[in-house]
């Protein structure tokens, strides 16, 4: 049994990683801001599971506020930290560009110099398959250049990548990058685009697709990236970065028709033009995950998004 501290806890991929971390005995450490991005309400019922199990301890705070960080650290002196608190998003970051840096790599740094100093020698770090920019280099390798990113968000987590290599370099600290794919399924958050083209599709209102519907997007079930973030835990690593995708590339067009017949219901499109921050497609290839984590994704897109529809229609 370890002790296990988890960095935006109450959020759609922290909320799973909670439950599967106490399902498997490990006491449990949440930190999370219960910030406005969307209802702070929401992420509280994503917690209404584990804030009742006698191995869950929350702490309600903002990784700016260092002290704050610092004190959590002091108390709780976890094993390992799976840093998942962050500003989302890519269209937001260009419209505050500031408050993502703040909250991304200066809360980021935070959590990393309270690993070097209360003895936390293992971080598991999300990142995001935005690193990757607008490359057409496909599938995305973890080896291929990440040197040029299209959003501020992007740029972020590209600084937490290498934040997390000189704390590995300098102080001997174990960190492992994990970089997410588009990840959907229960919970996800009301911005991203299946949970708000399904509500729109279900309330009769239109749908937007930004472009002609040819973006390709690798999507990735929640119940596949825990696991993942299981493997991670798993095996610590001096420093490595593993990309977790399905590693299959569904587009925009075929995503909308996918969710009108899992809804039962037909999409009104609103069609748009491209959006600052874009890319055409995302792909994963995760030999490396496979090979060193033993990780494989187990659910297909067409299961998934039935998944995600049955808790639409009866949500947690």
């Amino acid at each position: 049994m370890s002790r296990i501290l988890v960095t935006g806890c109450a959020g759609f991929i922290g909320s799973h990683l909670v439950e599967a971390l106490l399902r498997r005995g490990e006491d449990v450490g949440g930190i999370d801001s219960f910030n406005d991005y969307y209802d702070p309400e929401v992420k509280r019922r994503n917690l209404r599971w584990a804030a009742g199990h006698s191995r869950f301890s929350l702490y309600e705070g903002d990784i700016c506020d260092e002290p704050f960080v610092r004190k959590v650290f002091e108390w709780f002196r976890p094993d390992v930290t799976v840093h998942l608190a962050a500003r989302a998003g890519v269209r937001p970051s260009i419209q505050e560009p500031n408050l993502y840096h703040r909250v991304n790599v200066i809360g980021s740094q935070h959590i990393l110099d309270a690993c070097r100093d209360f003895g936390c020698r293992r971080l598991v770090f999300a990142s995001s398959s935005s690193v990757y920019g607008g490359s057409d280099r496909v599938p995305f390798r973890e080896d291929d250049p990440v040197s040029r990113p299209v959003s501020p968000y992007a740029a972020t987590k590209r600084m937490n990548e290498l934040q997390g290599h000189v704390y590995s370099h300098l102080y001997g600290l174990q960190v492992t990058m994990l970089r997410f794919f588009t990840v959907y399924g229960p919970r996800q958050r009301p911005d991203m685009a299946i949970h708000k083209f399904a509500r729109a599709i279900l309330d009769g209102r239109p749908v937007t697709m930004y472009g002609d519907g040819s973006t390709r997007r690798d999507y990735t079930y929640i119940d596949d990236i825990t696991s993942g973030v299981l493997a991670a835990i798993d095996h610590p690593r001096d420093y490595d970065t593993f990309n977790l995708g399905e590693s299959r590339t569904v587009s925009l067009a075929e995503l909308i028709a996918q969710l009108e017949s899992v809804l039962g219901r037909r999409a009104v499109i609103d069609r748009q033009p491209l959006q600052p921050g874009d890319v055409p497609i995302t792909y994963a290839d995760i030999s490396h995950a496979r090979e060193v984590l033993g990780w494989e994704p187990q659910v297909p897109i067409e299961e998934g998004l039935r998944h995600f529809a049955e808790w639409l229609a009866n949500p947690w």
